[in-house]
């Protein structure tokens, strides 16, 4: 059951990466392109003072290696956060932890990021392995599996070890412990995150505490799919939204929206949706959700939708290549990443007006 998550998240997301780096220059859909030249950026959000930071997954390295899910895949210090402020874009932390095929398509690595006032900026990494995560960091390094805190110039240091968590709580009781932290939401007591691996919502306190918020549906709840949840945020009602990506066979409109209360299970909230790899409200207080694909099997492109106050969902922004998140910013413009797979540094950030 966790290998079949596993390869819902990393396998689907390099299988497409390679399809779409062997046809070429993708299609940029109608938008503006404010940022470029990004190696696999994935979400996104605004700092207080303004600037719109992106969480960028690297292109491995050249090792330590391990033969994975079919072919070799080698670490190195490639991932990154980068900076778009006041017009000018440009990585202002580096050296995070990263691996990839040789092709660098699909990486592992700085996956989700959030700000919350000044000093409390964290981006998580992901792990993803085939066997326990402490194993799998005994060979490919000890900084997957982890939050990092960074500052504006460029310093950051490990917080919060997600993986070990999982390993000594496994809270969905898998057989075999899996953690993946993907998306991640600061705030004034501590943040949360969401670990795909682990299929689970998870409280960090300020004094670095870590505590289950929610585990989500799986196989053991009849569905076809697991889970894979890869998204977190707050609602008007104080509520957590989690949207998740699903696995393999890759069904259309298995995706569900969960809201979560603490010390309540969670709850499905709207309709389905296709492979969602990031959600979040917008000022005009509905709540947008964005698939990575929108075909069987991960094909088809990436879709963002505007969930209506009477349960429908109606497309805002279409024929996106892959995206990998969404972000409203201060000008009430939406800001979406795009080719976040695609290695080569073809990904970008794309402005759309509301």
């Amino acid at each position: 059951m966790r290998k079949l998550r596993l390869v819902g998240l990393v396998i689907g997301l390099c299988a497409l990466a390679t399809a779409l780096s062997s046809v070429g220059s993708a299609v940029t859909p109608p938008g503006t392109v404010v940022m470029s030249n990004l190696d696999n950026p994935r979400h996104l959000a605004f700092g207080p003072e303004g600037g719109l930071y992106v969480a960028e997954a690297g292109h491995g390295g050249s090792g330590p290696c391990i033969f994975i899910r079919g072919q070799t895949q080698c670490a190195g210090a490639s991932g990154a956060v980068s900076r778009l402020w006041h017009g000018a874009q440009s990585r202002v932390v580096t050296g995070l932890p990263s691996y990839a095929p040789a092709s660098g398509a699909g990486a592992t690595g700085p996956h989700g990021v959030s700000l919350h006032g000044r000093g409390n900026a964290y981006v998580t990494v992901g792990l993803g392995g085939e066997s326990d995560p402490i194993a799998f960091r005994a060979i490919m390094g000890q900084g997957f599996g982890r939050t990092v805190r960074f500052k504006p110039n460029g310093s950051w240091r490990y917080q919060d070890d997600i993986a070990a968590y999982e390993a000594e709580n496994n809270p969905d009781s898998s057989p075999v412990p899996d953690s993946n932290p993907y998306g991640i939401l600061a705030g004034a007591g501590g943040r949360v995150v969401v670990d795909a691996g682990g299929n689970d919502l998870l409280r960090v306190r300020a004094n670095g505490r870590i505590s289950t918020l929610g585990v989500f549906p799986s196989r053991p709840q009849g569905r076809s799919t697991d889970s894979s949840p890869t998204s977190v945020t707050v609602g008007p009602d104080g509520a957590y939204y989690v949207g998740e990506l699903t696995g393999v066979p890759f069904n259309v409109d298995e995706a569900r929206v969960y809201r979560v209360v603490p010390g309540q299970p969670p709850q499905e909230y709207g309709p389905t949706f296709s492979f969602i790899i990031d959600l979040t409200w917008g000022p005009d207080g509905h709540l947008y959700v964005l698939q990575f694909a929108s075909g069987l099997g991960l094909s088809g492109p990436g879709i963002l939708y505007r969930l209506e106050s009477d349960g429908t969902k109606t497309p805002v922004v279409t024929d996106l290549v892959a995206p990998g998140g969404v972000v409203f910013g201060p000008d009430g413009a939406l800001y979406v990443s795009n080719k976040s797979v695609v290695p080569g540094g073809a990904g970008e950030v794309l402005r759309f007006e509301p």
